[in-house]
């Protein structure tokens, strides 16, 4: 009964752990923009659909939880999350900045992925569109590639 209790305990401790390591992503926008300023790296912002949308759970499961793409994301970017679930209850303030920005940003499906440069003057927030993109086929290596070409070409 020991073992098995050691073995569920270093199992769940390792869970933890491997998911407390993985891309940290927020849904506060301030938050990040804030992050980026002072980190001085752009913000990628995924808008997704996540309890309905099957592209969206094929890039996270192909490309964002995977190591290749932890490495570079801390390394290149901040990470926002937009999301736009249909069986999860979002607070009315994070509905509301989501909506602000789809319509900013024109989106019209999911996943949609931005790359943006923010500035601050005062309280207002302009964003420096890069580039977009959304699901690539080829796992971590050939999404990297693409969103390190929006970032190329930008500088």
């Amino acid at each position: 009964m020991r073992l098995i209790l050691s073995i569920v305990l270093s199992l769940s401790l390792t869970a933890t752990f491997a998911q407390s390591s993985g891309p940290v992503w927020t849904s506060n926008l301030m938050e990040a923009v804030d992050r980026s300023i002072s980190e001085k790296k752009p913000l990628l912002l995924f808008f997704t659909g996540s309890d309905w949308c099957g592209w969206c759970k094929k890039l996270q499961a192909e490309v964002f939880l995977k190591p290749e793409f932890d490495v570079w994301a801390k390394k290149n970017v901040i990470l926002v999350e937009l999301d736009f679930p249909r069986r999860t209850a979002l607070s009315s303030e994070l509905q509301q900045q989501n909506a602000e920005l789809q319509q900013m940003f024109q989106v019209r499906g999911y996943p949609t992925i931005w790359l943006v440069n923010p500035t601050r003057q005062d309280s207002n927030v302009n964003f420096a569109k890069l580039g977009s993109t959304g699901f690539v086929a080829g796992g971590p290596v050939a999404w990297i590639a693409t969103a390190d070409q929006i970032l190329l070409q930008a500088r």
